[in-house]
């Protein structure tokens, strides 16, 4: 969930999946908003962050846990307040959807890595016992969304780094939060 911020040019998010590459790690997981508030244009960035943010905060209505709700509002309004009234390099809330994640993770030497049957049923599982009614799991070709009602809010993907011949080789690196 930190990519994104990345987004602003194409070098500092190229020099980072380069980076994570050398490492030849056996797996790579990444965790995203599925929205496209890296547009250029203000109205379209406009429009997608409307209805990308009203269903998120639709899904906080239906949270029975007040003190984390009135958190995770706090932290959506600050994104925002980002994606809507910041340009240039002032502007770090660039989510993309995954689509736009898997071209730009295939041109940097990682492959797609089925998430499987069974971490769908696991996640829906997981989601049928600690959330409420309305959210929903889909498997996208072998990557997973989160989502509120029909929408896509999140997506988590793994990913397999092609080997470069002088790489150290990590059992797991994480992308968008620690690299292990």
């Amino acid at each position: 969930m930190q990519l994104h911020k990345l987004l602003a040019g194409p070098a500092p998010i190229e020099a980072v999946l380069g980076w994570i590459r050398s490492l030849n790690p056996k797996i790579v997981t990444v965790v995203e908003h599925e929205a496209d508030h890296n547009q250029p244009g203000f109205l379209d960035r406009f429009t997608e962050s409307l209805y990308y943010y009203s269903t998120m905060f639709d899904s906080l209505d239906a949270c029975a846990l007040q003190p984390e709700k009135a958190l995770a509002e706090v932290y959506i309004q600050r994104e925002i307040c980002n994606v809507v009234s910041c340009e240039g390099s002032a502007r770090l809330e660039r989510h993309e959807p995954l689509a736009r994640w898997r071209e730009r993770l295939g041109r940097a030497g990682f492959r797609p890595l089925h998430l499987g049957s069974n971490a769908f049923k696991q996640a829906s599982m997981l989601l049928t016992l600690f959330s409420a009614e309305g959210y929903c799991v889909e498997e996208n070709e072998g990557c997973l969304t989160l989502g509120w009602h029909s929408r896509p809010l999140i997506a988590a993907s793994a990913w397999h780094a092609l080997p470069e011949t002088a790489a150290v080789s990590p059992d797991v690196a994480v992308v968008g939060g620690a690299v292990m």
